[in-house]
């Protein structure tokens, strides 16, 4: 049985997708097409920012993309002799976060803002969520997500050579938002006949304000919980 999940791949020890593993224990094909693509921002201003640890009373990372934007501007601007010298240990002397329960439990430990490098999507949460608390925040768009371009051409080979899929996975709203035309297309008169899976909350909110049947909501963004759900749609007499 053939499902197709809408995200980039990414090799694991085994050097296989941890997602198509895991579902090909349970005897599901699953091919991956990414729909997503990042474009860095600001990165100047950024460099600037890190080049004066001083201002700042820490780090925010929600994002691997925030992450790679800091890494991009150390080595864009030859600050990697600066860093390995200097900024590296001024920056470590400061708190860094990330996204989750550490996240949660920020408390108010200096009056100088934390540095927040995130995407032009960002949730307004944890923004809130350290407003609440008395906590300054920095934040600075340093990517957008744009629409892979390789997404319409990709679809499309994927139908020409396998067919409807039994089901289709959505890793978040904007891979929803540059995908569903094309999908929909595609599918023609057996669009009805796909189970469509989100990830998680958010994606299944954005399915549902579409018209989108949700079949299923993984219940953690995990390669587990996901193969479980597709297994409970797809094939409910083997879950007992």
């Amino acid at each position: 049985m053939k499902v197709l999940l809408l995200k980039d791949a990414k090799d694991d020890d085994s050097g296989q997708d941890p997602y198509i593993q895991e579902l090909g224990l349970y005897g599901l094909e699953a091919t991956l097409i990414p729909v997503l693509s990042f474009e860095f921002l600001s990165l100047p201003s950024l460099s600037e920012k890190l080049s004066h640890p001083e201002g700042f009373g820490g780090l925010i990372f929600t994002s691997p993309r925030a992450v790679e934007a800091v890494k991009l501007c150390l080595e864009q601007d030859n600050k990697t002799e600066d860093w390995e010298k200097s900024l590296k240990n001024r920056w470590n002397a400061k708190s860094v976060y990330v996204v989750g329960n550490a996240t949660a439990s920020l408390g108010p430990s200096s009056t100088l803002p934390l540095l927040f490098p995130c995407g032009t999507i960002k949730g307004d949460t944890l923004p809130k969520m350290l407003k609440d608390k008395g906590i300054p925040m920095e934040s600075m768009h340093v990517y957008q997500t744009v629409p892979h371009p390789g997404i319409q051409g990709n679809l499309e080979s994927f139908y020409e050579k396998q067919g409807i899929p039994a089901s289709i996975t959505f890793f978040s709203p904007s891979g929803l938002k540059y995908s569903l035309e094309y999908i929909q297309a595609l599918s023609g008169s057996s669009f009805d006949q796909i189970k469509f899976i989100a990830i998680g909350p958010s994606t299944t909110r954005a399915m549902a304000a579409k018209g989108l049947p949700v079949s299923c909501t993984a219940e953690s963004p995990t390669p587990q919980a996901l193969a479980a759900g597709i297994r409970k749609v797809l094939q409910p007499n083997s879950c007992c």
